[in-house]
C-alpha cells in the first residue's frame, strides 16, 4: 500500500475572493515528491471532499513544517478546520482546454464542447490563467449566435434555476458603460408595488464604479439565499439581491471576477452573461436598456442594435422574451457615481424630492413603464402614466422600505470624512463628459469595495459656467485616498471639456 505523505492545515484567512489557492513550504516534502511548483494545479483531499487548487509556494517561516493552508474559499469548499489532515496531489488533466485552445485559434465550438468549459469553470478546475484565456478567445465577435446560444445555456445549466409557478416573472437590465445609472432599485420598487413579480438578482461592479449589488449593499443585505429570497419575493413581490448569493449561473460570477482584473466585457460573454442570469432566476419578460453614446459601453447605433438583435435571438432561442431600448448613453445619469452617493440619488427620487436628479428619475419611469407593460392588463403606451402615478404616490417609496426590511433591515447611508471639489480652469459651455474617464476617478477612490468612495456631478452637457465653478467633488475614505485620486485629476486628460463661448 503506497504511504501518501500528508499535511496538517493552519487558517491564514487570505481571501482570494472565489478562487481556490493553497500554499505550502517550498522544503515541502510533498512538493519535492511531486515535483510541483508554484502555479501547479493541483488535487486538495480532505475525507472524502476533494478540490482543485492553484499552488503558492511560501519561502518564509510563515508555515511550520507538516503544515499547509488554504484561501478561504478554498477553506469553505472543504469545509476544513485548524488542524484536518489534508493529502496533495497532481491534478488530472483538464480535457477541456484543448477546446479553449481551438477557440485561440479561431474554431468554432460545438455545444458539447462550451458545456464541458463552462462545467469546468463552475467545478474550479480552471485556474485564473485558464479562465482568462477563454475569455480573451471569445472576446472581440469572435463568438457566432449559436455559440452565444450554447454558451447562455450551458450557464444556466451548471447552476441552479428558480421556479415562481407564475406565468409572468418580470425583469430588467441595463447593460452598462454609464457612471450612476442606478435606475433598477426604483423600477423594481415601482413594478413590485403595482404588484407584478420582479425577483431582481444584480451583479456587483465588472469595471465600473458600482454595480447594483453593490448600491443595495448600502441599504441592506444583498447576501441572501435562495429560501430566504423567496420569502422576500413571497412576501413583497420583489427582492434586489447579488446574482452570485444564490447560486444563479455560478459560471458568471468566476468569468466577471476574471473580467474585472482584464477590464474586459465582450459582447457574447455580456449577451450569455445577461441572459443566463435571468433565465435561471426564472423570468419570463425582460427588458433591456442599451445606452448608446461615444464613452458609454456601447458606443454606436449600429453596435446597439446587433446587440440588440442577439438579445432577441439569444432570449428566443431559450424561451424568454426580451425586449430592449436603446438610450441616450452621452452622459453619466444622476449626480452620484459610487455606492453611497448613488444611493442618496435613489432615495431622493423614491421619496420625490424638489431636488431629486430629474435625468435619473425620468429614465426609470420610462423603464418600469416597459416592464409594467409586459402585463397583459396594461395597453403599451398606458406604462408612463401609471409608474408615475406609483412614483408620486408614494407607493414605490413604502414598497422598497418593506423590501429592504425583509432582506434584513434598512441602514442609513453612510457618508465620506474626506471631499474636495474640482473646479473649472475656465469660462464656457460643458462641451462633453467623459463617462470611462469620470468612472476611473470613481473607481480610484476605492469604490466599491469602499462605499462611501465616488464622485458628485454638479454639471450636466450644456451648462453654462463660470471659471471655479465646480464640476464635480471627490469622495474618499481617507486624506491619503483623497490626494492620490486629486494627484491623478491633476495629471491626466479631462474628464469634463468646457467650450469657449
Amino acid at each position: 500500500m503506497i504511504n501518501i505523505p500528508t499535511l496538517h492545515l493552519r487558517r491564514l484567512g487570505i481571501d482570494t475572493y472565489k478562487e481556490s489557492i493553497i500554499y505550502m513550504r517550498e522544503d515541502c516534502p510533498v512538493c519535492i515528491s511531486e515535483s510541483l511548483q508554484a502555479q501547479s494545479r493541483v488535487k486538495v483531499t480532505l475525507k472524502d471532499r476533494s478540490i482543485i487548487a492553484t499552488l503558492n509556494i511560501i519561502k518564509s517561516d510563515l508555515l511550520d513544517e507538516g503544515k499547509a493552508s488554504l484561501s478561504e474559499h478554498a477553506w469553505h469548499q472543504l469545509t476544513a478546520n485548524e488542524g484536518d489532515e489534508i493529502t496533495v496531489s497532481h491534478s488530472d488533466p483538464v480535457e477541456s482546454l484543448s477546446y479553449v485552445r481551438s477557440k485561440i485559434y479561431g474554431n468554432v465550438l460545438s455545444e458539447q464542447e462550451i458545456y464541458d468549459i463552462i462545467k469546468d469553470v463552475t467545478d474550479g478546475h480552471y485556474s485564473d490563467i485558464h479562465v482568462s484565456s477563454f475569455l480573451t478567445a471569445c472576446a472581440g465577435g469572435r463568438l457566432n449566435k449559436q455559440e452565444i446560444i450554447h454558451l447562455t445555456k450551458s450557464m444556466v445549466d451548471t447552476g441552479d434555476r428558480l421556479n415562481w409557478k407564475k406565468k409572468l416573472v418580470v425583469d430588467k437590465h441595463c447593460v452598462g458603460g454609464l457612471p450612476g445609472n442606478r435606475t433598477t432599485p426604483i423600477v423594481v420598487s415601482i413594478v413590485t408595488a403595482y404588484g407584478l413579480t420582479m425577483p431582481k438578482t444584480s451583479s456587483r461592479a465588472i469595471t465600473s464604479p458600482a454595480g447594483t449589488a453593490d448600491t443595495m449593499e448600502v441599504f441592506t443585505n444583498v447576501d441572501l439565499d435562495i429560501n430566504t429570497m423567496r420569502k422576500v419575493v413571497e412576501q413583497e413581490n420583489g427582492c434586489l439581491v447579488w446574482g452570485g448569493s444564490v447560486s444563479v449561473s455560478p459560471a458568471d460570477d468566476i468569468l466577471i471576477r476574471v473580467e474585472r482584473a482584464l477590464d474586459l466585457d465582450s459582447e457574447g460573454q455580456l449577451v450569455a452573461s445577461v441572459l443566463s442570469k435571468k433565465i435561471a432566476a426564472g423570468s419570463t419578460d425582460v427588458l433591456i436598456d442599451i445606452p448608446v453614446g461615444t464613452t458609454a459601453k456601447v458606443r454606436t447605433i449600429e453596435m446597439g442594435k446587433w446587440l440588440s438583435d442577439y438579445l432577441v435571438d439569444v432570449g428566443k432561442a431559450l424561451g424568454i422574451n426580451v425586449k430592449t431600448i436603446i438610450t441616450d448613453g452621452s452622459q453619466p445619469v444622476g449626480r452620484g457615481i459610487g455606492p453611497a452617493l448613488e444611493a442618496r440619488d435613489i432615495v431622493s427620487v423614491l421619496k420625490c424630492e424638489m431636488n431629486a436628479p430629474q435625468d435619473l428619475r425620468a429614465r426609470a419611469i420610462l423603464i418600469a413603464a416597459g416592464v409594467l407593460e409586459f402585463s397583459p392588463d396594461i395597453k403599451e403606451g398606458d406604462g408612463i402614466k401609471l409608474a408615475t402615478d406609483i412614483l408620486d404616490s408614494g407607493k414605490a417609496w413604502s414598497k422598497f422600505q418593506a423590501i429592504c426590511k425583509a432582506q434584513g433591515g434598512m441602514k442609513e447611508i453612510p457618508k465620506a470624512l474626506y471631499t474636495k471639489s474640482v473646479l473649472a480652469s475656465q469660462s464656457g459651455t460643458i462641451k462633453e463628459i467623459d463617462n470611462r474617464n469620470i468612472a476611473n476617478v470613481a473607481k480610484l477612490t476605492g469604490a466599491p469595495e469602499f462605499k462611501v468612495g465616488g464622485v458628485d456631478l454638479h454639471v450636466r452637457l450644456g451648462d453654462k459656467i463660470s471659471k471655479g465653478d465646480k464640476l464635480f467633488t471627490i469622495h474618499a475614505d481617507s486624506q491619503g485616498m483623497l490626494d492620490y485620486v486629486i494627484n491623478y485629476t491633476n495629471n491626466s486628460a479631462n474628464a469634463i471639456t468646457i467650450g469657449k463661448d
